[in-house]
């Protein structure tokens, strides 16, 4: 069995090199596939040479905010202003700070202030910068230059390949880099993105057939409330593929997804590499679960070290984080994610990093949720953990010790509502004498989970 595997071609449709020379520039879209569609809106459609127009006006009006290796901030909303600003901010050469439309204010200011302090830092290359917290809480902004993301969308098109009428649709949010990625690799390949407003179940067969969409990516909580929706649905035939990931996706899952006859690609990555660094070969799509994660894309080295951890490297690898020694390009970036290479060269993921919950395909780091807790008026400690969701995967969950004076459920809830996006709230809590420790004297997060017969809903008062 190996432990280490370096990426091939695995079999899809090849598309040309994109090189790095002006593939993400929409002036150099415009001149090489000007009349060609570009973008679908709920209201209209755009060619490559009106984004382009479009563009430079976004250009002119950013200008005066800008600063000199700065990092620009963005509130990625999935809307025609967002992708203009993005489009001008790669053609000036200006990273956007990708901040999550969920967040609330205190969130977005606190990622604000975190980037404005460590902007020195930045590679001339810097194409975004994405914070996502790590197990202590505090949050670390991932560098991802545009060499990486050139990098990234090479590797998706030489498994997946590009046809002449591909429509890629952005339902993931835009701050996000499974969102950011689908940007970038259309303006690279000149190809069509059909922007959704926000993920809608009960929309998404529409969207499908009104924009002939052949390419999509979910994750599995948003596939499965699809298939609740749609009973009777099946894939359309211009669906050529459906990239799942940002979570494990259930076995069951991927039953029903072949029982509808969708083209399935389960991929593996994060936001360190650019989304997806190990895919479903594209030719093997219609039996996914064979494949288990899939393997390594072309240009990605992969190995699994001696206690079971993930390592990545390559050139869609992040510069590293922002206001830290930068990656050389040859070091390996330690997913904390534990898996398993088999015979074949496939990934099995056994555990996602440690206490890392994931709800719906968000990441929630449960010393963040802590943090907020605690700061709670009459909370004396908290310790939160992940109970399992058939919708969701996980959701959120918190037991606290309460001091002399506790909150009351409205107080409590309007604490956690101005300080952590939603899908960071526990959802359900319990009131306890006192928190598990191990004999080190460390919260025994192992024995959270025997808490849970306490939990009670946590819910808006009224």
């Amino acid at each position: 069995m190996r432990s280490d595997m370096t990426g091939g071609m695995t079999g899809g449709m090849t598309g040309a090199p994109l090189g790095d020379h002006g593939a993400l520039s929409m002036r150099a879209a415009a001149r090489q596939a000007g009349a060609a569609l570009a973008l679908y809106t709920a209201e209209r459609s755009y060619s490559f040479a009106e984004l382009a127009t479009l563009t430079e006006q976004r250009m002119a009006a950013l200008a005066p905010t800008l600063r000199a290796g700065g990092a620009h901030p963005v509130v990625g909303s999935n809307t025609l202003d967002t992708l203009l600003t993005l489009y001008a901010l790669l053609e000036l050469g200006v990273a956007a700070l990708l901040l999550h439309p969920r967040l609330t204010a205190a969130e977005q200011a606190a990622e604000r202030d975190a980037a404005l302090q460590a902007e020195a830092s930045l590679p001339p290359d810097a194409a975004a910068v994405l914070y996502t917290s790590g197990t202590t809480g505090r949050a670390r902004g991932a560098v991802l230059t545009r060499a990486a993301l050139l990098a990234s969308a090479e590797a998706s098109a030489a498994n997946l390949g590009w046809q002449a009428d591909d429509c890629w649709l952005l339902a993931m949010p835009a701050a996000r880099v499974g969102g950011l990625s689908i940007v970038t690799r259309c303006l690279a390949a000149r190809r069509a993105v059909a922007l959704a407003p926000a993920f809608d179940a009960a929309l998404l067969p529409q969207w499908l057939a009104r924009w002939r969409v052949t390419q999509m990516s979910l994750v599995p909580t948003m596939l499965s409330l699809v298939l609740d929706a749609h009973p009777g649905w099946m894939a359309p035939p211009h669906l050529r593929v459906l990239l799942l990931g940002g979570a494990a996706a259930p076995d069951a899952l991927l039953a029903r997804a072949a029982a509808r006859r969708l083209p399935i690609v389960v991929t593996y990555g994060s936001t360190e590499t650019c989304s997806q660094v190990v895919a479903t070969p594209y030719a093997r799509r219609f039996e996914p679960a064979a494949w288990r994660c899939g393997r390594p894309l072309p240009g990605v080295a992969l190995r699994v070290d001696g206690q079971g951890r993930i390592l990545v490297r390559g050139a869609m690898r992040m510069a590293g984080y922002l206001g830290e020694p930068p990656l050389a390009a040859d070091d390996w970036f330690d997913t904390g994610d534990l898996g398993s290479l088999d015979a074949q060269g496939c990934l099995h993921l056994h555990a996602r990093r440690a206490d890392l919950i994931v709800t719906g395909g968000e990441n929630v780091y449960p010393a963040e949720v802590e943090r907020v807790l605690e700061a709670c008026p009459g909370i004396d400690a908290a310790a939160v953990f992940g109970l399992a969701d058939a919708t969701w995967g996980q959701t959120v969950a918190a037991a606290l010790v309460a001091g002399p004076a506790p909150p009351s459920t409205a107080a409590l809830w309007a604490h956690l509502q101005a300080h952590l996006a939603p899908h960071k709230r526990p959802r359900q809590v319990c009131f306890v004498p006192a928190l598990p420790h191990n004999a080190a004297g460390k919260l025994d997060r192992l024995a959270l989970p025997a808490l849970a017969v306490g939990l009670q809903p946590l819910r808006a008062p009224g």
